[in-house]
């Protein structure tokens, strides 16, 4: 999908030498204007105007961007055996060499937390699917959440949980 407004990956933090405030300006592009429900081109605010929650929908938006642009995998290289599905999770990012989304990782952890007090707690999950199966499975996980996450969604979840970056892959870049 194109975007109706181009994205030049960055933040422009403009002075303006016209005006009698000595706010800095910060000019973004593609914001919404929730009053109007339409998207405007480069709208200048405040330095000071923009919240931390402004922060964190643009720190989502640029992950989302990021993540939509890796690649899957599109075959199963090995044959990985695992005990949880973090643990398939960690084997896989070393693997192959790239992040697993936020989302990716959180579902992980809830799939594991959910085998608690299962009679097959201790069992190893290889022995119980097997592991091309389980790491297909990931990988369409991860292939729905990357190209189809809004980072509306992902800010908020991330405004909601203090403890978010603990579910970013430490291979993604710093944003």
């Amino acid at each position: 999908m194109k975007r109706s407004w181009p994205w030049n990956g960055a933040v422009d933090v403009i002075s303006s030498d016209d005006s009698s405030s000595s706010d800095d300006e910060i000019e973004v592009y593609g914001r919404v204007d929730h009053k109007k429900s339409s998207i405007n081109g480069p709208v200048s605010i405040s330095a000071k105007e923009m919240t931390s929650q402004d922060m964190v929908i643009k720190r989502a938006e640029m992950y989302q961007e990021y993540m939509k642009r890796i690649p899957v995998p599109v075959q199963c290289d090995s044959v990985i055996p695992f005990t949880s599905w973090t643990g398939l999770g960690k084997s896989i990012k070393q693997l192959y060499g790239q992040p697993l989304h936020y989302l990716t990782n959180v579902r992980l952890r809830q799939w594991d937390q959910q085998r608690i007090g299962s009679e097959d707690e201790n069992t190893s999950l290889d022995v119980m699917i097997h592991p091309c199966k389980a790491e297909a499975t990931i990988w369409l996980l991860e292939e729905l959440n990357r190209l189809t996450a809004s980072h509306h969604h992902l800010a908020k979840l991330w405004q909601s949980d203090p403890m978010y970056p603990a579910f970013l892959d430490s291979i993604a870049p710093q944003l």
